[in-house]
Parts: C-alpha cells; structure tokens; sequence
C-alpha cells in the first residue's frame, strides 16, 4: 500500500511538473533586421558567410520562419553583401521591407519622401520572393510617426499598399554591441570580445524575465512573443546562446503571421506599430509598470576597444 501510495504521489508530482512546464511554454516569431549587412563587418569576415551562419544555426534549431527586413541601400554601401540575400532566400525564409535608406519616419522630410523610400526597397524584395508574400514592413527605429498626421498617413498609405507591419514584442539590444564588437575582434582583444558577449547574455536573461513578467502585468498571460535581431557579426556569435536561454524560458518558434494572429497584436492604438507593443498597450491602457524586474545598464559603447 505505502509503495502504490508514494508511486501515485510521484505521478501527481510529474503531472504537476509537466502542466507548470506546459504554462511555461510561449510561441516565439524570429525577425531579424537590416539584411544584407548590419553595423560594421569584422575584419576578415563576409557578410554571405555571417547570413549562412545565422541561417545553419536558425535551421539547428528547428526555427521554421525567419523574417529578415532588408534595406536595399546597402546591397551598394556594404560591398559583396547582395550574396546574402540570396542565402537567405536559398533557406526557405522570407524578406520584407524595412525601406530603402532605414528611414524613420518622423525624421523624414516628409510623409512622401518616406513613402518613396518604402517603394524605392521594394525592387530588390521582389526579384527574389517570386510571387510570395513580401509586403510586410517594419518600420525603421520602430517608428511609426511623431504626429497624428504622419502615423495616420503612414498607415493608410500602407494599408493600401497591402501591405501588413512586423510589430515586436522582445528584444535583446544586440545592435548597440555590433561595431564595439567588430572593433575588439580588429584589435585581437579576444577577452574585451568576450566580455561583451558575457554582458550582452546577462541582459538577455534579464529581458526575457522583464517580458515574462511585462506580460502577465499588461495582458495577464505570457502572449506570443515578435523577437527584433540584426543581421550582425556580433548577432551571429551570440545567437546559439540567445536561443538556448529563449528555448529554455519555454519558447517555441512560429511564423510571424501566427505569432500577430493573437488578440493582442490587434489591440487598437492612436499609435499602432511604434515602439514596442507590451508596453505601447501599457501606455495606451494606462497599466503602472512599476516593480518589474530590471534590465542592467549597458556598457557605453563607443568606449569600448577604441
């Protein structure tokens, strides 16, 4: 009897545990900014060759969706990055714009010198997603516009356009890492390289509790969750970690459509599209956000290796 009871409490106990770790579980889109070339390339590197390296580890982990947002200025301003693309493209994952220039849209002179520069990046886009879906844009510096004009305009224009917006939801700064990177790996100081990696993974832990936390304050349950990365040397050093620590916090990988299928990608709001959506609804609900966990300060950057 004592054993048929301790062997039904430890069923009860792996019943518990599994049902906490189902609740754990979160879906997970991976976009991934500036194709074909972000931020400075290391010395000694190629930007087909970084591509190739985010692609094999995306495809390691099972990832079945990646957007990359491409700026098509750079296929001329980043020599031999146009390969890239074409990697991408070879892996099954698709493209969207993220316009030509990496425009914001309050900076630019105008709603329709934005607008051109949307259709300027589109060219490139096309030629090689042969007839599938490309209009989906993200807005650069996430910036969907400063003024009720400008963001209205903005929207319309694309809504017309056909084209749908790449929101996000959790992201990791690895942009600001890219050129101090880049720079220690130029001096061969392997321990500063080091270092930021160390950082740059600490704060990811740190972000992904905070969005854990951001979550279930804001909408009461953890959301799917829209990943913003970059198309960067230091991003394809540390993506094995970022998705080991991502995997183990419970995500697991969609497409973007279906990850923005929930009802929370389609709360309305005066300022759709700009910044990040858990805390733009925050804002737009009015929800104190006090007590989170916190996120360390970031080591100033252009300090580093110079």
């Amino acid at each position: 009897m004592q054993g048929l009871i301790k062997r039904a409490a430890l069923a009860a106990a792996l019943l518990a545990a599994a049902s906490t770790q189902a609740a754990d579980r979160f879906d997970l889109a991976i976009t991934v900014d500036d194709l074909p070339a972000h931020g400075q390339l290391p010395r000694g590197q190629a930007w087909p060759a970084i591509a190739q390296t985010w692609v094999d580890v995306l495809k390691a982990h099972g990832v079945p969706e990646a957007y990359g947002f491409v700026n098509a200025r750079l296929l001329t301003a980043a020599p031999g990055s146009e390969p890239a693309l074409d990697v991408w493209r070879r892996a099954g994952y698709p493209l969207g714009n993220h316009t030509y220039s990496h425009l914001g849209l309050s900076s630019a002179p105008s709603l329709e010198a934005w607008q051109e520069d949307v259709k300027r990046g589109e060219a490139a886009i096309v030629a090689r997603m042969k007839g599938a879906d490309w209009q989906v844009l993200r807005y650069p510096f996430l910036d969907a516009g400063n003024t009720p004009a400008r963001h209205d305009g903005a929207a319309a224009w694309l809504a017309k356009q056909g084209y749908q917006i790449a929101d996000v939801s959790i992201g990791f700064d690895d942009w600001a890492y890219t050129d101090a990177y880049a720079r220690c790996l130029d001096k061969g100081d392997k321990a500063a390289a080091e270092g930021l990696e160390a950082e740059f993974l600490k704060r990811a832990d740190e972000q992904i509790a905070r969005t854990r936390a951001l979550s279930q304050r804001v909408y009461g349950r953890m959301i799917p969750q829209v990943l913003l990365t970059h198309m960067g040397a230091f991003s394809a050093a540390t993506l094995p970690a970022v998705l080991d620590k991502l995997e183990a916090a419970g995500a697991r990988y969609v497409p973007l459509s279906q990850a923005q299928s929930d009802p929370a990608y389609h709360d309305p709001s005066p300022k759709s599209g700009d910044g990040s959506l858990i805390e733009r609804h925050a804002r737009d609900a009015h929800i104190d956000l006090a007590g989170l966990p916190a996120v360390s300060p970031m080591t100033r950057m252009d300090a580093v290796c110079r």
